[in-house]
């Protein structure tokens, strides 16, 4: 199957039932408070991004990479950076789209594959936000190189991750009462360590499909491609989310900076 494409038509959906946490508008509120220089940005679910990691937002050129669902680029582009939003969603774009035009604010937008960045020229942007989203990329080399390749030499990548171990695991099965036990090994992915009647289940109910990566394809993999590591923290998420939460950090972030 075309994991992409199911993915696309999952996000779809997600943002226009209006029950997925990642496609809830951005509120009034928290617009006002990024127009005065608090943007309140998340690459993990919880823990806010320091500032100090985006350098000058003010009149920077900034792509928001698989971060649509009028969230993190209204903000962004309430605190003065000029935003591009692109994502594999037209309807997760069109949730930033919504929230830009309610504020007064300018995003431009771009659907496309994360992996495939050829519509923009070689180094267009200062900053890359890219909000944990790679767990729908089966290759991460891919991402990791068309980043550097759109950056300008010093431009900074902000990216989410989860933590591989977390794929260790059957949360469907947690959810529904099972203990806490390692199931599956990793690198993991829906489409190739679920059982067929379970992946069948699962497309079926329009769920993305997801891809566990290992610490070396992310951290890693960013270095490969020309970035060096300037900052890093972890994150936890809640226990309704994940009965994981209660023993060790579910997700991650780093800063990159490309090479000049």
């Amino acid at each position: 199957m075309n994991v992409t494409q199911h993915n696309r038509d999952a996000w779809n959906r997600q943002a226009l039932s209006g029950e997925c946490r990642w496609s809830q508008p951005v509120e009034s509120e928290a617009i006002e408070r990024a127009r005065a220089g608090h943007p309140e940005i998340i690459l993990t679910p919880i823990r806010q991004v320091p500032l100090r990691w985006f350098g000058e937002l003010s009149g920077c050129d900034l792509l928001g990479l698989a971060s649509g669902g009028g969230q993190q680029m209204p903000l962004l582009a309430a605190a003065g950076a000029r935003v591009v939003s692109f994502d594999n969603s037209e309807e997760q774009l069109a949730l930033d789209a919504l929230v830009a035009k309610r504020e007064g604010l300018k995003i431009a937008t771009e659907r496309g594959d994360m992996a495939n960045l050829s519509v923009f020229a070689d180094a267009s942007f200062d900053v890359i936000v890219h909000p944990v989203a790679n767990v729908f990329a089966a290759n991460l080399a891919p991402v990791w190189q068309e980043c550097a390749r759109v950056l300008r030499p010093g431009g900074r990548l902000l990216s989410g991750f989860m933590n591989p171990d977390f794929y260790l695991f059957d949360h469907e099965a947690i959810e529904d009462g099972a203990p806490l036990e390692v199931r599956f090994p990793l690198p993991f992915a829906d489409s190739k360590n679920l059982p067929a009647d379970e992946l069948a289940r699962r497309v079926e109910r329009g769920e993305p499909l997801e891809f566990s990566h290992s610490l070396e394809e992310q951290i890693g993999g960013q270095l490969a491609a020309g970035f060096s590591i300037a900052g890093f923290y972890e994150d936890r998420w809640d226990d309704e989310a994940s009965p994981l939460n209660r023993f060790m950090p579910t997700s991650m972030a780093t800063l990159a900076i490309r090479s000049a």
